[in-house]
Formats: structure tokens, sequence, C-alpha cells
């Protein structure tokens, strides 16, 4: 797995876009569903839109990386950063509890 973390730009032109290319953006991430283990926006305490978190459910860069290429939001001025890393879920709810009592 791999979380990816997409900080917006903050300017207007990134709020403009996400609003322009919702559908499109929503379009791509139902025709990879099957990649995303969670994802969604990330929030101030007004609840304004920051950026994106997405946990992707491949096993490498690459993947990680074709899945976002293929994101509208990807070409467009809003992310000012994206940052990849591995990732894997060892405790929570998500992962039924405490994935080191399960062995």
């Amino acid at each position: 797995m791999y979380m990816v973390i997409c900080q917006d730009d903050g300017g207007s032109a990134a709020v403009t876009q996400r609003a322009t290319l919702l559908q499109a953006h929503l379009a791509h991430v139902e025709a990879n569903m099957a990649h995303y283990a969670v994802a969604g926006p990330l929030l101030d305490e007004a609840g304004r839109v920051t950026g994106s978190l997405l946990i992707l459910d491949v096993a490498t860069l690459a993947e990680a990386e074709a899945v976002m290429a293929g994101d509208p939001y990807s070409h467009a001025p809003i992310w000012r950063s994206v940052t990849y890393a591995r990732f894997r879920g060892v405790a929570g709810n998500w992962v039924g509890g405490a994935a080191w009592k399960r062995a």
C-alpha cells in the first residue's frame, strides 16, 4: 500500500479548478476503485479543503504514481505538493484491530 498526501496550492485557482474538475476526478476514482483503500479531502478547522489523502492498495510506487497520473486533479494547478510513502496498516478498526495479535 501507498499513502499519498496532496497539499493544495491554497490560491483561488486551486478552489476553482477543484470545482471545475470534480466530476472528472470522481469518474477517475470510480474507474479505479479497486486501487483505493480509502481516500478523501483534507480539511482545515473551518471545513475548507486543504488537500487530499489517499491510501492506495498497490504494490509499487510506480503503480501509485500511475493511479495518480490518471487523476485530472494531477494535471491542474491544485496541488502544490504530492508526497508518496509506503504504508502498512497494523492497528485500528479498518484493519480489524491489532494485526500483531492475529499471527
